[in-house]
């Protein structure tokens, strides 16, 4: 008998240095459960920081880009072109924030859930370790030992110190898993805090970039409204805007000249055909008419001139609606029209949208009625944002309300 109690001392003495000694493996196996998991988070949280700081740093200095275009104030046209190529530059950043921020809402969206997820994963382990616990109090070693003692065999003895460190190493293994998800969940949240600060970093630097814009778009409007203001200049202004009239007359006269060679090579049948359809309205976030069709007193010259299109005022970065099927036979820059497109739909009918922020198409593509094609700018000889919308038929400009209307 004192044989067996002193094999059963020394088998408890070995199980617990046993047991001791696997505390370190089953930690770090329970670790590595999570690993990959807070591994990401880490990324996640560095990538989050260098998105903040790139943000902050590819702000536009409106500064440096106005002291550039004072060089070539003497030259109007040289100066709409330049400024507008900051303009176009400016509004894709806008674009690209707008992009980034509507990816971060959805971001943010995914790791409240991924949060959410984590901590129930984390209270579920609390309320098993503390269930676990209360029962070690209230049976502290004497379970183990009832066990032991028990046995009717040594070989049983062996069997169930087997079991008993079979239940430490899942104590210790639930426990090193428990902090792993504590871990985790505290990544979890300092991610989604990184994720909430590129967020209002990004709605920063848009609201920073839609002032530059504005205030490069004013600058413009006060440089146009001094050349045409200046008494001394009156008659200057009035032969260049006559000039840029004839300009636009040319440039797309040439494109339509174009237009008429390539279709006379193409067989009868082939030729586009325009059925009649009523056009759809180019500019669907307008707001109102700020000029039409006809003759009128021009805005700035203040003399009578004819108006070849309309002018539909709308937001700048709103929608520009192809008024019909057809096929783009320009998408272009011109310092009068600024970033203009023209349709070709068939039977020598043709369409023109005229100081555009942005071009979502290109020459050649063909298009649909209703398909976005570019957005609502400034750009060129314009004094606000709008859409100039013109229609030409047969090699002159004709009313667009005879095709909006039907």
């Amino acid at each position: 008998m004192k044989k067996w109690k002193k094999g059963l001392c020394l088998l408890l003495s070995v199980l617990l240095v046993s047991s001791a000694g696997s505390a370190g493996t089953l930690s770090a196996s329970a670790q590595e459960l999570t690993n990959d998991s807070i591994r990401q988070k880490e990324e996640e949280i560095k990538k989050a920081k260098e998105e903040k700081n790139s943000l902050q740093s590819s702000l536009s200095n409106i500064k440096e880009i106005k002291k550039q275009l004072e060089t070539s104030k003497n030259n109007l046209a040289n100066y709409i072109t330049e400024l507008d190529a900051n303009l176009s530059t400016i509004q894709a950043k806008i674009e690209e924030l707008k992009g980034l921020i509507t990816e971060k809402e959805e971001e943010i969206a995914a790791k409240e859930k991924e949060l959410e997820e984590a901590v129930a994963v984390q209270e579920a382990q609390y309320e098993a370790m503390k269930a676990r616990i209360k029962f070690m109090y209230e049976k502290g070693d004497t379970v183990y030992l009832e066990l032991l003692f028990a046995a009717d065999s040594f070989g049983e003895v062996l069997n169930k110190a087997e079991y008993i460190e079979m239940l430490s190493s899942y104590d210790r293994k639930k426990l090193d898993e428990y902090v792993a998800q504590a871990e985790y969940v505290s990544l979890c949240k300092e991610s989604l805090e990184e994720e909430k600060s590129v967020l209002d970093e990004a709605r920063r630097v848009q609201e920073e970039e839609e002032a530059s814009m504005n205030a490069l778009i004013s600058a413009k409007e006060q440089e146009i409204s001094n050349v045409t203001s200046d008494i001394k200049n009156k008659e200057a202004a009035i032969a260049e805007y006559e000039a840029d009239i004839a300009e636009q007359n040319q440039t797309i006269a040439a494109l339509e000249k174009a237009v008429a060679e390539e279709r006379a090579r193409l067989a009868e049948e082939q030729g586009r055909r325009y059925d009649g359809g009523v056009f759809t309205w180019p500019a669907p976030s307008y707001t109102r008419i700020s000029d039409d069709y006809g003759n009128r007193i021009h805005p700035t010259l203040g003399i009578q001139k004819f108006h070849n299109g309309i002018d539909m005022a709308a937001p700048g970065g709103s929608a520009i609606l192809a008024a019909y099927d057809g096929k783009v036979v320009a998408a272009d820059y011109n310092s009068s029209m600024g970033n203009y497109i023209m349709i070709d739909h068939g039977d020598s009918l043709y369409t023109i949208y005229m100081h555009a922020s942005a071009l979502y198409v290109s020459k050649g593509t063909e298009v649909s009625k209703g398909q976005k094609i570019a957005a609502v700018g400034t750009t060129g000889r314009s004094t606000g944002n709008h859409l100039h919308f013109s229609v030409r038929k047969g090699g002159s400009y004709v009313n667009p309300w005879s095709y909006l209307k039907g």
